[in-house]
């Protein structure tokens, strides 16, 4: 994947996606740099960590990256699903300050290093809700559709300065986060039967693209939103 002795900033790397990811990243020999409340004993040992809550004000990134930052990956995101008449301004707030401020702020603080590597990548992560209707997720898909816009516009801001910025859109995948949603063999084999191919994603399914996303045989790949969802957001088979 040609990700071997670059540096990745990965945020909220602990577990799910963003863990898969720093366990892929580490088999294609990058320089790992990591974000997140709290660490991993599953992470390689020469992870270079910094602790932080997103939703917060994080002091210190420009000082704990490195000088040319070749990618970074928000892997951070929310599960917050209520009927709307039960949703409060709290929701949409935190869901929003979760996913897209977050990102904001830690894209703000990495753009040094990520435009000192003459060919970087941004790569955010959306749903499939995002796109597609689904009962009970008014705040976590405006939040994602936030995600997705300021995607795009970075991908315009940045493109002259070799800076990619791409998002992918997952469907309901088996991490902690999913834990509630996929917690019996019903409520599994319920899910499973929504996506057109029939199974659950797995971390690994997202994490591959991913990789694939921050190495240079995407090199042309910018301003895209690429479902992963098992044909969810695109198909209806039945």
């Amino acid at each position: 994947m040609k990700l071997d002795g670059k540096n990745i900033l990965v945020v909220g790397g602990s577990s799910g996606i963003g863990l898969s990811l720093i366990k892929l990243l580490q088999a294609e020999k990058a320089n790992i740099y990591a974000i997140s409340r709290s660490s991993s004993d599953e992470w390689p040992v020469d992870v270079r960590f910094l602790k932080g809550d997103v939703t917060e004000n994080l002091d210190g990134i420009e000082v704990f990256l490195p000088e040319q930052l070749h990618g970074l990956v928000y892997a951070v995101g929310s599960i917050n699903l209520k009927p709307f008449a039960r949703l409060t301004d709290a929701d949409f707030l935190l869901d929003f300050n979760l996913n897209v401020l977050g990102a904001a702020r830690i894209i703000k603080q990495a753009m040094r290093s990520l435009k000192n590597a003459a060919g970087s990548s941004i790569v955010l992560i959306s749903s499939v809700a995002a796109k597609t209707g689904m009962p009970y997720h008014a705040s976590v898909a405006a939040a994602k559709g936030a995600v997705e816009g300021m995607a795009i516009t970075l991908a315009a801001e940045l493109a002259f300065q070799k800076v990619r910025v791409n998002v992918v859109a997952p469907s309901l995948t088996d991490t902690p986060m999913a834990a509630n949603l996929l917690s019996t063999p019903e409520k599994r084999e319920a899910s499973a039967k929504r996506h057109p191919l029939g199974k659950i994603g797995k971390p690994e399914d997202i994490s591959k693209l991913i990789s694939f996303l921050l190495s240079d045989n995407s090199g042309w790949i910018t301003g895209q939103i690429i479902g992963i969802d098992g044909g969810m957001g695109t198909l209806k088979t039945g």
